[in-house]
Order: C-alpha cells, then structure tokens, then sequence
C-alpha cells in the first residue's frame, strides 16, 4: 500500500446484525457525507479485512468478521478508492467509540439507510443490503 495517507484506500465495513445495518454519523462532515459506514485507511502492512475489522472497533467499539467482499469503485463525492468489505457482529454494543470521528451510530432498515446516505450506493453493496436488510 502507499505510504502517502492520501494515496492510501479506504476501507468501508458493510456491517449487518439482526436485518439492519450499521451507519456512523461523523463528527466531521466531508462535502455531502455525513452518515456512512464505518471507514477509515488502509494502514501501511494492514490487509483490506484487517482495516475493516479495526476501523469498526476504533469507531463503534464492534468486534466483527469480514464474511465477503463487495468490491471496490472510486467514490463519486471524494474521488477516493474505496473497497467495501460486508461484515457481521461477533461481540459488542455499537456507540460512538471516536469521539472524534463519530457523533452518532444507528442500526437502519433499507429505507432508513437510503434516507440518511446522499448519494447512490456502490451496486454490489445496494445488492447485499438489499438482500440483508429489513424493510419498513
């Protein structure tokens, strides 16, 4: 992996847990991202599901396990390389576990996660969740 943060990937946790899924609020909003998954950067000898494991951890206090991949696209509010790993939960009670990276978590139906997220989701992630989550 780069050693350069910005040239780094990021990693987003598709997690799922009882027909919901996981979204974080980030402290910080970046353009229109607000609500997202749990998602940071791949840190330099990490693998793509180490990051998704960690980053989960650090932001919502979640131990999970990746159960897939659903592939990767560059983002198209951030230009960045994104790869989206799905995950489930293997211990914990999601918070906000970085303070200063995550004002608020949320476990969402299909609609709820549509409503809060501003932009269209990658395809196979769309489809994961689609097939994953409960609907209203």
């Amino acid at each position: 992996m780069p050693a350069n943060s910005e040239d780094r990937p990021v990693v987003a946790a598709v997690v799922v847990q009882g027909r919901r899924g996981l979204l974080i609020r980030r402290a910080v909003e970046e353009g229109r991202l607000s609500w997202q998954f749990p998602a940071g950067k791949v840190e330099p000898g990490e693998s793509i599901d180490e990051t998704a494991v960690r980053e989960t951890l650090e932001e919502t206090g979640l131990a999970v396990q990746v159960v897939g991949h659903l592939g990767m696209r560059v983002h198209p509010d951030t230009g960045r390389t994104i790869f989206y790993v799905a995950c489930e939960v293997e211990s914990g009670t999601a918070y906000a576990a970085s303070g200063a990276e995550v004002a608020e978590v949320a476990w969402c139906d299909l609609e709820t996660v549509a409503a809060l997220v501003p932009y269209r989701l990658h395809g196979p992630v769309q489809r994961y969740l689609d097939d994953h989550l409960e609907r209203r």
